[in-house]
């Protein structure tokens, strides 16, 4: 048990602050930059590692500085990154994001991202045949999420898919797949002819929708049930939802209930909006566990 095999995205961001946001043409002058680690498949697998699972990130970077900085700060949480590919013709993806006038815009260039296909699925397989929970996102070719879901199905591999960003996916492949994580918007998107509540009905025990602020929904019983989030004074909320897969795919694998393991979630993901950056403000397992405690 504890054994999470993450295929996914591998980015570096790079953050401009500014007071004005230029308008073609313009030139403005910038109050400065922040350089992290990114990606919504190395989020989750640091927010999983960090709480305690061993975690093996499965994906592709480029050759270059961004790629020894995502293989550097994946080892800082001691992930298994034997099945992460370096490839010399391609940049490490990036998300330039400028941050402005209260709000940000983002340009995201897949690089690496975009050559996670079969074969780099193939070429971890010892490793995902083995895992107790295998975690996939929507930053990698969506024809990729396809063979994952069959393949693991075929094999009786866990899948939790996280369908963000939003994307029309196959019907085959939620069915595949063990738990889906969508927000409001996210959902709609896979299943637009459909009420949400019925279908959160009939998918009890798989789909787990995330509600923001009012926590998170899942059918049970022939109902909804929603476990609350918990109240807290955020100062960033990058990352939050990455955060929430990772504990609630931690607590699953050690054994937990759906309520329980969203209730973890829903906590690590309460305290990762306390500190500034997606990575670095994900928190460990002693930290949730004191949270918990108190509440």
């Amino acid at each position: 048990m504890n054994n999470i095999v993450v295929i996914g995205s591998c980015n570096i961001d790079l953050t401009v602050l500014s007071d004005k946001r230029p308008v073609a043409g313009e030139t403005v002058l910038g109050n400065g930059l922040n350089i992290a680690p990114g990606g919504k498949g190395a989020n989750q697998a640091v927010a999983a590692a960090k709480l305690g699972a061993n975690v093996t990130m499965v994906g592709c970077i480029g050759n270059d500085a961004y790629g020894q900085m995502v293989l550097e700060n994946l080892h800082r949480w001691n992930i298994n990154t034997d099945y992460l590919v370096t490839l010399d013709d391609v940049n490490t993806g990036t998300a330039h994001i400028t941050l402005a006038e209260g709000d940000n815009s983002i340009i995201v260039l897949l690089g690496a991202n975009a050559r996670v296909d079969e074969s780099i699925v193939d070429g971890a397989w010892d490793a995902i045949s083995k895992a107790d929970l295998v975690m996939v996102q929507n930053e990698i070719p969506l024809k990729t999420i396809g063979y994952i879901t069959k393949k693991c199905a075929a094999a009786g591999v866990k899948v939790l898919l996280n369908p963000a960003p939003a994307a029309d996916l196959e019907a085959e492949w939620l069915t595949q797949a063990t738990y889906i994580t969508p927000n409001e918007h996210e959902l709609a998107a896979l299943y637009p002819v459909n009420n949400t509540d019925d279908i959160i009905k009939a998918n009890a025990g798989k789909i787990i929708v995330t509600l923001g602020s009012e926590g998170v929904a899942f059918g049970k019983d022939g109902d909804i049930h929603k476990v609350p989030s918990f109240k807290v004074q955020p100062v960033d909320t990058t990352g939050a939802g990455d955060t929430f897969n990772g504990g609630f795919a931690t607590a699953i694998v050690n054994g937990k209930s759906i309520e329980e393991a969203i209730r973890y979630g829903n906590a690590a993901a309460a305290l990762s909006i306390l500190k500034l950056g997606a990575q670095e403000g994900m928190p460990t397992a002693e930290e949730v566990s004191a949270f918990l405690a108190k509440q």
